[in-house]
């Protein structure tokens, strides 16, 4: 197996068939339909179940898939890495990014890192928490913003803390500016499924307290609660950044919760593969001085962490540090 069989092997899984593959890859199908065959003579297994459609995977194949582009991505990036001739990091760099938090860093991000490393392709995928999980854990990204309700040991570092809130229509109880957790139980709610960080943060600062929510929806998607809650539907426990926008056109009230107040943190992890990444070092050490200047501006309703982080959570030096460090 070499680099080159796994660049066949991929093509041919996302065109769907070996006749669209040599096109797309500008090879003879008959080549391509030999280092498939070799591949799967050297490892013993069928990795393609070809039929009248295309193809599809074994599970032999859906694990070589995972593989091979873990491998292929890390090859990209070590060509970027070794050939640059730029004065700044060069490559391109994926980090996953919950949908709360997304709307108030994405704008940020992108035209710092515009500014800032110009060589540099970010590509951001958004989605729910649970779902950026289970991707990072697949392997899907370099950096992921993630949210903590404990300090978790690893490589990862503390970017902002937000406190929940009960988001609540317009013209609806509670009036005042400040409800108690223990009364969040009047209330029927809309919240994220039971595998998302965020429903399991609130779950478990309830259960704690001996307390009980009145959940009545289940949903992965963030805008889809939200606008219940315009419409008068529902309430839900969603974090400031997450209905800001929504709060300022009066669509939505923010009601913070206390007695006790719930935190998490938000926290950005890095692929281990990608800890000695000029290029991913890089945006790590942007992603920090992006929520610093939004959180100082007012634009993100959140506090900055202390100095001190978390044992193994510093970035690897600043962002001027590894750029010089690329030169």
């Amino acid at each position: 197996m070499d680099i080159r069989q796994l660049k066949y092997f991929v093509g041919v899984v996302e065109a769907g068939s070996f006749t669209k593959a040599a096109t797309n890859l500008n090879v003879a199908q008959s080549a391509l339909s030999l280092h498939v065959r070799q591949m799967e003579e050297g490892f013993g297994t069928q990795l393609l179940v070809r039929d009248r459609t295309g193809i599809s995977l074994t599970d032999a194949g859906e694990k070589l898939l995972k593989h091979a582009r873990t491998i292929l991505r890390q090859v990209t990036l070590a060509e970027a890495d070794l050939t640059s001739k730029t004065t700044s990091p060069s490559g391109e760099v994926t980090i996953g990014i919950p949908s709360g938090a997304a709307k108030v860093m994405v704008s940020e991000l992108l035209a710092q890192s515009k500014e800032a490393l110009p060589n540099v392709a970010l590509k951001i995928v958004e989605g729910m928490t649970g779902q950026l999980e289970e991707w990072m854990r697949a392997g899907r990204f370099n950096l992921a913003v993630l949210y903590r309700t404990v300090e978790s040991p690893g490589p990862m570092s503390i970017l902002a803390r937000e406190e929940f809130c009960l988001v609540v229509p317009p013209g609806e109880p509670p009036f005042g500016s400040t409800i108690r957790l223990a009364e969040l139980h009047s209330f029927p709610l809309a919240v994220p499924m039971r595998s998302n960080n965020v429903r399991r943060s609130v779950a478990d600062v309830v259960a704690q307290h001996g307390c009980e929510l009145d959940v009545r929806y289940e949903l992965d998607s963030l805008s889809t609660i939200v606008t219940m809650v315009a419409e008068g539907k529902t309430y839900s426990i969603l974090t400031p950044s997450a209905i800001q926008k929504e709060v300022k056109l009066g669509l939505v009230r923010s009601v913070r919760i206390i007695d006790p107040v719930i935190t998490r943190s938000v926290i950005l992890a890095v692929n281990p593969r990608d800890e000695h990444s000029i290029v991913v070092s890089a945006v790590r050490a942007l992603v920090p001085e992006v929520v610093k200047k939004l959180v100082e501006d007012g634009q993100w309703p959140a506090t900055l962490p202390e100095a001190s982080q978390p044992k193994g959570g510093q970035p690897p030096g600043s962002l001027e540090q590894i750029v010089t460090l690329a030169k």
